[in-house]
């Protein structure tokens, strides 16, 4: 099957209403892309950020007419405010095969493989983990994901209760059960990562060892170890929440902080806890350490 893809670039302001107004005419789906090759880090927790130069990507089924799109575009938005209009036809593909042709197995430490499906890794002595592209994000090509696996595979977690604070595709949450956690509770404030995180378990037959919660239904208690693999606003604004989530003497790991923003991440939780120097990787970097 086949697809007509339309894409036309605007400010950041009127991405949203692009975004409507494509939907209405029947779009399968509507994604935002940067037309500057400007990153967005960090949006404030609950918002949506995009880019102040914003490509908006419509997608509709072949029977679609490009040109009434275009005819009714052009009557409700100002040429002055957006540019670049391009309608293609858009080629059906296994986005999944595409993806496996970049994703390829991974080794973290000495303990621990992440593998897609299909691609199984049978080495003595480590521990296998499958994970396909999918609904949330994790899948350890990023490095605040590395990072967090890295921490996992070169750390005894034998019969360690976890929380997985913020766990999008539930990649360390399993990680930790396999590597021998007692068990994982992975919260999240979007339910598609809760989906993610099951489907995820039971690839890797461990979900019997994980609960997971919207953080909005999660009962706070103290865990051995907390993995918190977010981004450094919501770790600063969230610091009181996650220190009364580990235990005395128990294990905190942070994650998705951009290396300059290290220090100041730091001095929310030093009070609490005896921190390792800031472990680094590319632009990023991921705190941990005891909590006193």
């Amino acid at each position: 099957m086949a697809w007509h893809q339309i894409s036309i670039v605007s400010d950041e302001a009127l991405a949203s209403e692009l975004s409507d107004f494509f939907s209405n005419l029947g779009a399968v789906s509507v994604t935002y892309m940067s037309a500057e090759s400007k990153p967005v880090y960090e949006p404030n927790i609950g918002e949506t950020r995009i880019w102040e130069q914003t490509k908006t990507i419509a997608l509709f089924e072949l029977d679609a007419s490009p040109e009434l799109i275009q005819s009714l575009f052009t009557q409700k938005f100002s040429a002055e405010k957006t540019s670049h209009w391009h309608a293609e036809i858009l080629a059906d593909q296994t986005w999944e095969r595409s993806w496996m042709e970049h994703y390829k197995p991974m080794k973290f430490g000495q303990r621990l493989w992440v593998y897609p499906s299909g691609q199984e890794q049978e080495e003595a002595d480590t521990v296998s983990l499958v994970l396909d592209p999918g609904l949330a994000f994790g899948t350890g090509t990023h490095p605040t994901t590395a990072l967090c696996l890295e921490w996992l595979a070169n750390n005894d977690v034998t019969g360690k209760t976890v929380i997985d604070f913020g766990c999008g595709s539930g990649i360390l949450a399993v990680a930790a059960v396999l590597l021998g956690a007692k068990e994982a509770y992975a919260v999240d404030i979007d339910p598609q990562a809760l989906i993610a995180t099951i489907d995820n378990a039971q690839k890797n037959k461990v979900e019997s060892k994980i609960k997971t919660f919207l953080a909005e239904d999660f009962k706070p208690f103290a865990a051995d170890l907390v993995l918190a693999n977010i981004l450094a606003k919501p770790l600063m604004e969230l610091s009181e929440n996650i220190t009364g989530l580990v235990k005395n003497e128990g294990q905190l790991v942070l994650s998705g902080i951009l290396k300059e923003q290290a220090t100041q991440v730091s001095e929310f939780y030093q009070t609490s806890f005896s921190l390792q120097a800031p472990t680094i990787q590319d632009d990023w970097c991921r705190l941990d350490g005891l909590k006193n």
